[in-house]
């Protein structure tokens, strides 16, 4: 059995869901693991000098159960597939068995044990003033207070940029303007030669 652990980061809004969600539909044998689904419950996120919510950073994320869950799928891949239920399993091709971990998230990368488990690096990223456009229009739970973007969300981007640039190498920095279909070719097509080098070194 051999796998691939592949890293969709980014910032907030830049596209990474969207480009996650459809590499994990075009590659077979793939599971999707999104970081936003191991946030702590709001009552214990700590809040800064100025009243915001500490959501931007990885004390506010339950990372040793998200960890808890990837090594469970390194483990036995086929068997936490099964688990996950056949929505996020895609059927094998009937080759070489070779199973893909697509892990989605803001911070995945400044985790340095999670980091240290990807083949491939894909970073999302996008302007100043279409980031505060996209996140000004979609509605968050609980929803952003008045001048948390620039206050909090923005700073919080470019001090997490600036830590995971100096600890991690091999990133691919990918334009979110570009249309999805071409990002999703350029990734899919990086990740599938992966895969056959993979198999053709069996």
């Amino acid at each position: 059995m051999k796998t691939v652990v592949v890293g969709v980061g980014g910032m907030t809004n830049g596209g990474k869901s969207t480009l996650s969600t459809s590499l994990h539909q075009q590659i077979s044998n793939s599971c999707l693991i999104a970081q936003d689904s191991y946030f702590k419950d709001d009552s214990v996120v700590p809040v800064d000098s100025k009243g915001f919510k500490q959501y931007d950073m990885l004390g506010a994320l339950h990372m040793d159960k998200m960890m808890s869950d990837i090594n469970s799928w390194q483990r036995d891949p086929e068997s936490f597939l099964r688990q996950r239920g056949p929505e996020h399993a895609t059927p094998s091709v009937g080759e070489e068995e070779v199973y893909v971990l697509i892990v989605e998230g803001f911070l995945i990368f400044n985790h340095r044990p999670l980091n240290e488990l990807f083949c491939k690096r894909y970073f999302m990223e996008i302007p100043y003033d279409v980031c505060k456009t996209r996140r000004s229009s979609r509605v968050y739970t609980p929803p952003d207070p008045p001048g948390y973007f620039d206050g909090h969300v923005w700073p919080m981007y470019l001090k997490n940029r600036q830590e995971m640039e100096s600890m991690v190498s091999g990133i691919v920095y990918l334009d979110g303007l570009k249309p999805k279909e071409e990002l999703l070719a350029a990734v899919c097509e990086d990740v599938c030669q992966e895969i056959e080098r993979l198999r053709e070194n069996d």
